[in-house]
């Protein structure tokens, strides 16, 4: 049943299993019968075009919002024209499509159903050729086309609507705040290997319709066949968490441009490498400290100007609009975000309000100057009761919340850890941590003919980078290069 239902319907007696019947099939015939438009044949969607369009709408804000636009006019105007360009060679070319850089390292891009289209700086970091590109997104333009996201999204209603509970059609539909529920979870929504395997094919022919030459989106693979994954402290999820590889996709990316490319009859295909490098260089690479980072067990936030102790040996996990720590196996929580709220006794009214905490004492204090309320208390989950402490800190004109919790039967265990993290909160202003600079991407000739591994050498790559930095070109260091030829280096610093 989908959340509160029960207080937006009145109850309705189960019809008969015969009539029961019958509204299910008049349920199922309203709503599932749509032609996809890449295949041609009838599926199931409980979306209509509209409504996709409105998912993807309210879906997207929700994505900013976390995640951050990378701030770039030129990068991100670059990458919009190239969107439009395969999105108008589409299987839907009268749909809108957006494109949006976002300020994450990790490596992946994604879309949402209506158009949205996402790439990470991190994965911008690792394209080599605006041929790559194009099939790459391509590829996440083929998900929206052949409307993946909308299938798995009918599919995940379906079950949670479970048609068994006499809803009317009407109350399920009735305005766009059902079908919100999903949010940015639709971000971590895993396609099938069909799914991925129709996607290539089609970033494939997109790209090969717009002249490119779509072999390159295997070279991209590769690339990523050789990346040691690491977990990226932004929360969102790496290449493969989301597209699963199907078997032989190299070789079958390859095959299929070549077909592409005998069936148009393409020639001078372009790869464009130099005007791709050009474009990323100057790029913000790796993590970027001034949206916070860590350094001896110590959170430091330069932009917001504070600083806190993490807790030894938590895991911790910096968004856009939190922070969160994790205790060993998740035993403990503690989140850090900025409240709505204008003053902190409305933000701990807030709080109780809305997550329904049982306060059993609360008070004002002050934390290293900075005014401050304190509650503790508990709530009732489906999995019992847990144990919660927060404060709400007044720094200049914003508040900050810190709410810890754990079960109720180990939180006096935990006490001392929240209060050492909350209570080292205070103004940053060591000038060393406020003015750093974040690493970044530049194309620079190689000043000579050599292998990629002398040609690193040139700049100082450190040794342990090499390898690394090879695969950020798409090579490998004993692959000969010629004098002249753009190759990606990291620098600290900034660009003016």
């Amino acid at each position: 049943m989908i959340r509160g239902a029960k207080q937006i319907m009145p109850r309705k007696k189960i019809p008969n299993p015969i009539a029961w019947v019958a509204i299910l099939g008049l349920f199922v015939s309203l709503v599932s019968c749509a032609t996809n438009p890449v295949t041609g044949e009838t599926q199931l969607m409980l979306l209509s075009e509209p409504q996709e369009i409105e998912l993807g709408r309210q879906t997207d804000s929700q994505i900013v919002k976390e995640y951050g636009i990378y701030k770039n006019p030129s990068l991100t105007s670059y990458i919009a024209d190239l969107g439009k360009r395969l999105g108008r060679l589409s299987h839907r070319p009268a749909l809108a499509y957006h494109f949006k850089i976002l300020d994450s390292s990790v490596v992946n891009a994604f879309a949402v159903p209506g158009g949205y289209v996402y790439f990470t700086r991190g994965i911008l970091a690792y394209l080599n050729t605006e041929a790559e590109l194009a099939g790459v997104m391509g590829h996440e333009i083929g998900h929206i086309t052949a409307r993946h996201s909308a299938q798995q999204y009918s599919k995940a209603q379906l079950a949670q609507v479970g048609l068994g509970a006499g809803m009317i059609l009407s109350d399920i539909f009735r305005d766009f705040s059902n079908l919100i529920q999903a949010g940015v979870g639709m971000l971590f929504l895993k396609f099938s290997r069909d799914n991925e395997r129709q996607a290539d094919d089609l970033g494939v022919e997109y790209s090969s319709r717009a002249g490119y030459d779509a072999a390159h989106m295997a070279n991209f693979f590769k690339t990523l066949e050789r990346m040691n994954p690491k977990k990226d402290q932004s929360g969102l999820p790496d290449w493969f968490s989301t597209h699963p590889n199907p078997v032989d996709r190299i070789g079958a990316v390859q095959r299929k441009a070549r077909e592409w490319q005998r069936e148009l009859g393409l020639k001078n295909l372009k790869a464009n490498r130099d005007q791709y490098l050009k474009h990323i260089d100057g790029l913000v690479f790796g993590e970027d400290p001034r949206e916070g980072f860590v350094e001896h067990h110590i959170f430091y936030h330069p932009l917001l100007r504070f600083q806190f102790p993490a807790p030894s040996k938590w895991t911790l996990q910096n968004t856009r609009t939190m922070v969160r720590m994790a205790a060993p196996k998740e035993k403990a929580l503690l989140i850090f975000t900025l409240s709505p709220n204008g003053s902190p006794e409305e933000a701990a009214r807030g709080f109780v309000r809305q997550s329904g905490a049982r306060v059993a004492d609360s008070g004002r204090t002050k934390i290293n100057g900075l005014p401050a309320v304190w509650l503790t208390g508990s709530l009732n989950t489906r999995q019992g009761a847990l144990g919660v402490m927060a404060y709400f800190i007044q720094k200049e004109n914003q508040v900050f919340l810190f709410y810890g919790f754990c079960g109720a039967d180990r939180f006096n265990g935990y006490v001392p850890t929240f209060e050492a993290t909350i209570k080292g909160f205070k103004n940053l202003t060591d000038p060393k941590k406020i003015n750093v600079n974040p690493d970044r991407i530049r194309t620079v000739p190689a000043p000579r003919s050599a292998s990629m591994r002398q040609v690193l050498e040139a700049p100082g790559a450190p040794r342990a980078k090499r390898d690394e930095w090879a695969i950020m070109n798409g090579m490998r260091l004993e692959e000969q290069i010629r004098s002249g030829t753009l190759v990606k280096i990291i620098r600290k610093g900034r660009v003016y």
